[in-house]
């Protein structure tokens, strides 16, 4: 199967690179899937679940919060606003970080708290833990049917 190379980098760090069989990303009009000798393309990322599918290893999840998306022939970088691998996660750190943006947007109005800045919090914290408890139910998945273990 045919393999195109793609880079996943923060301002901090690398957060992935590696030859893949197809990116599924969180573009601001929905999901866009690319596979190798994609027409070539620059588009806009939200927050979401950035997928990576690599022939017989397990889906790579990512949640990221934003950014750019740059794919060509053989190539695609995305220039992420933030983005955390799912075995980085911390699930306890994540479901804190709810509750907090949770309680911002309940307050908003008698604080004066910024309303974007408040939902785009909750928005990174739902991501996150969406994107962990995804991988944690596919490593607790059986390999093969309980028929046939």
């Amino acid at each position: 199967m045919a393999t195109m190379y793609c880079e996943v980098v923060t301002a901090e760090r690398t957060v992935y690179s590696d030859d893949v069989n197809m990116v599924v990303a969180p573009g601001i009009e929905g999901e866009l899937g690319i596979l190798p000798h994609h027409a070539l393309l620059i588009t806009v990322l939200t927050y979401g679940e950035l997928t990576i599918r690599k022939d017989g290893e397990p889906d790579v999840l990512i949640a990221i919060g934003g950014g750019i998306m740059e794919v060509s022939e053989d190539r695609v970088v995305i220039l992420a606003d933030s983005a955390e691998r799912a075995e980085e996660i911390d699930m306890e750190r994540a479901e804190a970080a709810l509750r907090r943006a949770e309680e911002r947007l309940r307050r908003r109005r008698q604080e004066n708290i910024d309303f974007a800045q408040a939902e785009a919090a909750l928005r990174r914290s739902l991501v996150r833990l969406r994107v962990a408890e995804k991988a944690r139910r596919f490593r607790h998945r059986p390999s093969k049917p309980p028929s046939q273990q």
